[in-house]
C-alpha cells in the first residue's frame, strides 16, 4: 500500500444496554381444572384459618394470641412463656424439615398453593378479573395508548378500593394475633388505635396491597430466597411440572384433519396458552426454571387444549425428570418415591414430632426458681438461729389456679417466713400468673455444719381445674443454705 493511500476507519457505534430487564406486566389468563380448583380450595382454607382464628374464644379469652406485653403466648389450651422457647425452636426446625421433605417429593408445592404471596395474588387477580374483565380487556385497559376516560378511572378506583379493603382487613387481622382482637376492633371503629397497632396495621396493609397488587411475580422471581436454593433440594425423582419434549416436539400449528405425526410434528400445537396462564410469565416448554412456582395452571390449560384437538392429556404434567428420560409409567415412577433423602427427612421429622408431643404431654405447668439474696448471705437472729433470705419466683403456666405448700429438704425443722415475718403455710398462685415471693429461712445454729449446705426447695400442691378436679403438682429446686463461721 502506497504512502498516499489513506486508511478508512469505520465509525464507532455506541449501543445503550439496560442492566436490568424492563418489566412487562403479566396478565394471567383464567383457567379451570383440577389444579385450579385445588388452588381455590387452599385459598379458602388458608384464609378461613387466618381470618377466623383470632375470633375464636377459649377459656374466656382469645384462642390464639401472642401477647407481647405480658410475654405470654396462648395457643388454645396451651400457655407458653419466654422460658418455653424450646417449643418455638422445635416448631421452626419441623417447619424447615417439612419444607425440605415436600420439596424433595413434589417441588414448590408450598409456593404454588399455600404461600401468602400466591394466595393474596390469587385473591387480587380474582377481584381484577371481576372488575376489569378478562385477559384481553385488562391488557387493553393497562395499555398506555388507551387514554384515560371516566370508565377507565371508575374501574381503576373500584379495583383499588376493593384491594385496599382486603389489605386493611388483612393487616387488622395480623395485628389481632398480637393484641386482643375484640379490644382492637373497638378501638379501630372509634379511631382510637395506639401508635404501634396503627403502624403495624398500616405496614402490613401496605405490604399486602403492594406485593399482591403490583409486585406479584417479582416477589417470587427476585425477592424470595426459596426460589434460589430449591434446585439443591430437587433431584431426578422429584415430581415437578414438566413439559414432555419427547412427545411435544417439534411443535407447530396444524389442521385438525391432518395426521400431525405423519407430518413430522409433535403433540404441541404451539398455542402458547400455557404461557398465558402462568402467573410468573415463564414458558414451561423451555425446561425447568427457578421462576416456576409449581401451581399447575399450565397443566390445566394444556389438558384443555389436548381435549379440543383430541390428543392424550399429560403433555404438561406433574412427573419426574427420570420418568421423561426413561419414559416410565406411573407405577414405575412411584418406586423411586421412597429414596434415602425422603426416608431421612421423614425419620428425623418423626423423632422430633414424637419428642415435641411427648414434652407437651408431660409438661409441668408449675415452675419456680430459687435465688439466694446476695446482699445478705446469712445473719444471726433470735440469739441461736441463722437466717438466709431467698427470692422465689413461682410460675403457673396453666389456666387454673394452684394452691401450693413450700418445704425444704436437707434442713432440720426449718422455719419459713415471708417478708412480713409471717409463717408461710400455703401459697396461692392465680391462673397464668408469675409471682415473686421473698422468703426467710431460719434454722438452729447447731443443726448443720459451717459454710454452705446443699438444700432442696420443694413446691407441691394441687392445680384446681375448671371442673373442680384436683391435679397434683410438684416441683423441686436445688439451692444452698449458708451457716455462719
Amino acid at each position: 500500500m502506497s504512502n498516499t493511500e489513506k486508511t478508512t476507519v469505520s465509525p464507532i457505534h455506541f449501543v445503550d444496554q439496560d442492566l436490568y430487564e424492563i418489566r412487562n406486566k403479566i396478565h394471567p389468563r383464567s383457567v379451570s381444572g383440577v389444579f385450579a380448583y385445588a388452588r381455590i380450595l387452599m385459598v379458602v382454607l388458608t384464609q378461613l384459618l387466618f381470618y377466623g382464628l383470632p375470633w375464636l374464644s377459649w377459656n374466656g379469652r382469645q384462642a390464639v394470641l401472642f401477647d407481647l406485653v405480658t410475654r405470654k403466648f396462648y395457643i388454645f389450651n396451651l400457655v407458653l412463656w419466654p422460658q418455653d422457647i424450646i417449643y418455638l425452636t422445635l416448631l421452626l426446625i419441623l417447619s424447615a424439615l417439612a419444607l425440605f421433605l415436600f420439596t424433595a417429593i413434589a417441588g414448590r408445592l408450598f409456593c404454588g398453593y399455600a404461600c401468602p404471596q400466591t394466595v393474596y395474588t390469587e385473591i387480587f387477580l380474582w377481584v381484577e378479573r371481576r372488575v376489569e374483565g378478562d385477559r384481553l380487556a385488562r391488557m387493553k385497559l393497562d395499555d398506555e395508548k388507551w387514554p384515560w376516560s371516566f370508565k377507565k378511572l371508575r374501574l381503576k378506583i373500584c379495583k383499588h378500593f376493593i384491594w385496599l379493603s382486603i389489605a386493611v382487613w388483612t393487616g387488622f387481622t395480623f395485628v389481632g394475633y398480637f393484641t386482643p382482637i375484640v379490644e382492637l376492633w373497638r378501638h379501630f371503629i372509634q379511631f382510637d388505635l395506639g401508635v404501634w397497632p396503627t403502624f403495624w396495621l398500616c405496614f402490613y396493609s401496605f405490604a399486602t396491597w403492594g406485593n399482591a397488587g403490583f409486585l406479584r411475580e417479582q416477589v417470587c422471581k427476585y425477592m424470595c430466597p426459596y426460589a434460589r436454593f430449591q434446585s439443591v433440594m430437587v433431584d431426578k425423582d422429584t415430581f415437578v411440572v414438566t413439559y414432555d419434549s419427547h412427545r411435544g416436539e417439534p411443535r407447530g400449528g396444524r389442521s385438525k384433519s391432518v395426521d400431525h405425526k405423519a407430518s413430522g410434528l409433535g403433540d404441541c400445537v404451539d398455542c402458547s396458552i400455557c404461557v398465558q396462564v402462568c402467573p410468573t410469565g415463564i414458558d414451561i416448554r423451555n425446561g425447568m426454571q427457578y421462576m416456576c412456582i409449581g401451581c399447575g395452571a399450565c397443566v390445566d390449560a394444556c389438558n384443555q387444549v389436548m381435549d379440543k384437538v383430541e390428543y392424550p392429556k399429560g403433555l404438561i404434567r406433574y412427573t419426574t425428570q427420570r420418568a421423561i428420560e426413561e419414559k416410565l409409567d406411573s407405577s414405575a415412577v412411584r418406586k423411586y418415591l421412597f429414596r434415602p433423602r425422603i426416608l431421612i427427612y421423614s425419620g428425623i421429622m418423626a423423632i422430633l414430632i414424637t419428642a415435641f408431643v411427648t414434652s407437651l404431654v408431660i409438661r409441668n405447668p408449675l415452675r419456680f426458681d430459687v435465688m439466694r439474696d446476695r446482699g445478705a448471705l446469712a445473719r444471726e437472729v433470735n440469739g441461736d438461729q441463722v437466717e438466709n433470705i431467698y427470692r422465689i419466683q413461682v410460675m403457673n403456666s396453666s389456666e387454673s389456679p394452684m394452691k401450693l405448700e413450700l418445704a425444704i429438704n436437707g434442713l432440720e425443722h426449718p422455719e419459713i417466713y415471708d417478708s412480713q415475718n409471717q409463717r408461710i403455710e400455703q401459697i396461692e398462685v392465680p391462673a397464668s400468673a408469675n409471682m415473686m415471693l421473698p422468703v426467710k429461712v431460719r434454722i438452729s445454729e447447731d443443726s448443720l455444719h459451717k459454710g454452705p449446705n446443699p438444700v432442696v426447695f420443694v413446691m407441691q400442691g394441687h392445680e384446681i381445674s375448671a371442673k373442680g378436679v384436683m391435679i397434683p403438682r410438684k416441683k423441686e429446686e436445688k439451692s444452698t443454705f449458708i451457716m455462719l463461721d
